[in-house]
């Protein structure tokens, strides 16, 4: 994996632009993309968080949802390698759809700014791409996985949720509402999403669920780094790939669902 990339802000490209095609290969640039709004206490400590990772990532996109905290500068200020760029439209679907857009790794890992997740625990989600899967779910559910501040009640929302959703798209989805996730960039076109350039976009897609993509569940662990309330140092973390339902005998650690 290759160092970040030098220091840019720049606007979301609203066109197709040229760049290097993604592979598959068993060292894959990594991108990872941090959607943020108001975040800019939180940003000095995870930044440099997800540039100490080894192997180290390829870029770490910052994509804003019009913050008025700073948070943009703050992420230049802290990590002058950041790609940052500001969201087309509201919503952090959008704001994930322009980090995908401003990517140019061969994997893109979707990494939340509020300090809830472990940047060291990278590696194994590309380790699991590597081994076979398509699409590495973060879950705090799975064997080795767990959270510092899950309650009941959003424990049995989410529980919930997963029954719904895996009802619907026959999917074994342990934990729907974790947004720790990393897949391969080649797999964008499946996902079919709005144009980020669209003013009020009339869908949204759940392509890789309804795809045959092949899924595998990475156990995750969600200690709080910092927040409005608190802010501690993040201990280590287990985490290990784990199947969705059965083995696929295609891909280790995963399931073609």
């Amino acid at each position: 994996m290759s160092a970040l990339s030098p220091t840019q802000e720049l606007p979301v490209q609203l066109s197709p632009v040229s760049r290097r095609q993604p592979s598959r290969t068993p060292y894959p640039l990594v991108s990872v993309i941090v959607p943020t709004r108001n975040e800019a206490k939180n940003l000095e400590i995870v930044l440099p968080a997800i540039a100490a990772v080894r192997p180290a990532v390829h870029e770490i996109i910052v994509v804003d949802g019009h913050s008025t905290d700073g948070s943009i500068d703050v992420a230049l200020r802290v990590l002058p390698s950041v790609k940052a760029i500001t969201q087309t439209r509201k919503g952090k679907g959008n704001a994930m759809a322009c980090g995908f857009a401003a990517a140019t790794g061969d994997v893109v890992v979707m990494f939340d700014a509020d300090g809830s997740a472990d940047p060291a625990e990278i590696p194994a989600f590309v380790d699991a791409l590597i081994a076979g899967a398509d699409f590495a779910k973060g879950s705090r559910f799975a064997p080795g996985g767990g959270s510092d501040d899950i309650t009941l009640l959003r424990r049995s929302g989410n529980a919930g949720l997963n029954g719904v959703a895996n009802t619907l798209f026959g999917t074994a989805y342990s934990d729907l509402c974790y947004g720790y996730n990393a897949f391969w960039a080649d797999l964008l076109p499946v996902l079919d999403l709005p144009p980020i350039d669209a003013p009020h976009p009339r869908r949204g897609c759940c392509g890789a669920t309804a795809s045959r993509s092949r899924r595998c569940s990475t156990a995750a662990w969600r200690r709080r780094v910092c927040g409005s309330r608190r802010c501690r140092p993040s201990s280590g973390s287990a985490c290990s790939a784990r199947p969705t339902s059965g083995p696929s005998p295609t891909a280790r650690a995963c399931s073609v669902l």
